[in-house]
């Protein structure tokens, strides 16, 4: 007597129905949806240093050196910091590099799991990823905006507060500003955020009585490069290409002209928090290496993906390293510890403009301003590529609607992807502000590496035969310990950000069973 499944039988093995590595391989074939093939390893290997360097070392250094108002800072053990935080990613980045060689698909992890784990472990990843590309980019985009603000103002150029903050912002400190007028307490003698906010509300544009408040220069860099990405992946490349020279020289101007001024006493005590510090700046900086996995996301427009993939994802990985053991080492050289824990969380966040301030080299602070500014747009350029490829390769499985892996009958790019995910970062980064917007991009690719690694264990399993043109070595060895550095990382992360997680991903799960399980092409072929 035959065995007929029952509903929750049938819901399980949809849930977990893996899509075949050839299938995977063959829809890539498809010439209405086929990218075009231009990046050369060297091209992949300066998209992962756009990546990389960026917002983090300009700004979370400052942050995890001295720490916050709950978290111990790691002082100059921070270099200490980043060498933790780098094995955690080489264990993830090897892991990647067998994956990207042997699936060069776009899609990065999602594709990954769809290949291990079966499609609602995909579609959770997919979900997952929009908090290391959209949401960063979200963080960082607000980030540009207040270099760029400072930057022209040294220019004489000045734009209006209202212009340049967020609602949430402006309102709160306006509120505490009025409170603090009605003390008694005189204007002059309010910090410049508040007085900022103050005269945001004061002076923007009323449109039936609510004041039109957002953070322009945001909307438009994004809205920039989302132009930029429409036209071509090889033009992306060229101008990332141009601006990863300009942010090495200016790095490499902070090191030479810094090192005039390192004091060896600084460096003492060396880990003035112990252990506890050295883990939690190794969790705060993790921000500053997110980018290299936004690589693999390219791997179908790679010409040769099998060789140049793992050449971009780890040479990338090991050349941003040394660069961030010698500035960190520098930084702390410069400004004492005690000095560093009592700075504003402002200066903090221009961690190396304020340590040129510092020695009182204003012509150095802007320099290193306009190295910022070039260093996040890269940043920009970079994770809104990978979300779209994300988005493209959901797409494509039927999880997202299929308007999203349209390509451009000119450009070969996923151009509504790519305009759809602009338009989203523009407008919240627009309209919202960069509190823990961190650690929740963190937490999310913590939680994809984690996956990543114990998929090449699963694959090896059950795709032995498989051709793989490059091995994790060492394996399941190497990937067992890729799982546990990263998840040591995620327990230095705050509860709040676990909370806002979680939360994340149950929105997730709806939106995959009201359309993405209804939808997928894999179930019902």
């Amino acid at each position: 007597m035959s065995h007929h499944p029952s509903p929750k039988e049938k819901l399980s093995k949809q849930l977990f129905k893996i899509k075949d590595l050839s299938l995977i391989l063959q829809e890539s074939h498809d010439p209405d949806k086929r990218l075009k093939r231009a990046l050369g390893a060297w091209d992949l290997i300066l998209l992962g240093i756009g990546a990389i360097i960026g917002a983090g070392i300009f700004t979370v250094v400052g942050t995890a050196a001295a720490g916050d108002l709950v978290r111990p800072g790691a002082g100059p053990s921070i270099i200490l910091s980043f060498g933790l935080t780098a094995v955690a990613c080489g264990f993830a980045a090897l892991c990647y590099s067998e994956f990207a060689a042997m699936v060069p698909i776009s899609g990065s992890a999602y594709t990954y799991s769809y290949a291990t784990f079966g499609e609602l472990v995909a579609w959770i990843i997919g979900w997952d990823l929009m908090l290391e590309y959209s949401v960063a980019n979200i963080a960082v985009a607000i980030s540009w905006s207040g270099y760029f603000t400072e930057f022209i103002r040294g220019f004489g150029i000045h734009l209006p507060p209202w212009a340049t903050i967020d609602f949430r912002s402006a309102f709160h400190g306006f509120e505490k500003a009025s409170t603090l007028l009605t003390q008694g307490i005189p204007f002059e003698q309010l910090n410049p955020a508040l007085q900022k906010a103050w005269f945001a509300i004061h002076d923007a544009p009323h449109l039936f009585g609510i004041p039109l408040i957002c953070n322009l220069p945001a909307f438009i860099i994004v809205a920039l490069i989302t132009v930029l990405l429409v036209i071509g992946i090889k033009e992306s490349a060229r101008f990332t290409s141009v601006m990863v020279a300009i942010k090495l020289l200016v790095l490499a101007f902070f090191v030479v002209v810094g090192l005039f001024y390192v004091k060896p006493e600084h460096w003492t005590p060396f880990a003035p928090n112990g252990f506890a510090g050295i883990k939690t700046g190794a969790a705060i900086v993790f921000f500053a290496y997110i980018g290299f996995d936004a690589v693999s996301t390219v791997a179908e427009e790679a010409k040769n993906p099998k060789r140049d993939i793992p050449i971009g994802i780890l040479g990338s990985l090991a050349i941003c390293t040394v660069i961030y053991i010698i500035v960190a080492a520098v930084f702390t050289g410069i400004i004492p510890f005690p000095v560093l824990k009592e700075t504003l969380s402002t200066q903090k966040a221009e961690a190396l403009a304020f340590a040129m301030k510092y020695i009182h080299l204003d012509w150095a602070t802007a320099i290193v301003a306009m190295g910022a500014l070039v260093a996040q747009t890269a940043v920009l350029i970079v994770m809104q590529l990978g979300q779209s490829r994300v988005f493209f390769s959901m797409s494509r499985d039927g999880l997202l609607p299929p308007v999203f892996s349209k390509v451009h009958h000119k450009f070969r790019t996923p151009y509504v992807t790519t305009i759809v995910t602009g338009l989203i970062v523009a407008l919240v980064a627009s309209f919202t502000n960069i509190d823990e917007m961190v650690d929740l991009t963190n937490v999310g690719t913590l939680f994809a590496f984690v996956l990543v690694c114990f998929g090449i264990i699963i694959l090896r399993v059950k795709e032995p035969l498989k051709h793989r043109s490059f091995k994790v070595p060492l394996s399941p060895l190497i990937p067992l310990l890729g799982v546990a550095s990263c998840i040591f990382l995620m327990t230095g992360l705050p509860s709040i950000t676990w909370m806002r997680f979680v939360i994340w991903l149950l929105i997730g799960f709806g939106v995959y069973f009201t359309y993405g399980i209804k939808h997928s092409l894999l179930h019902k072929k």
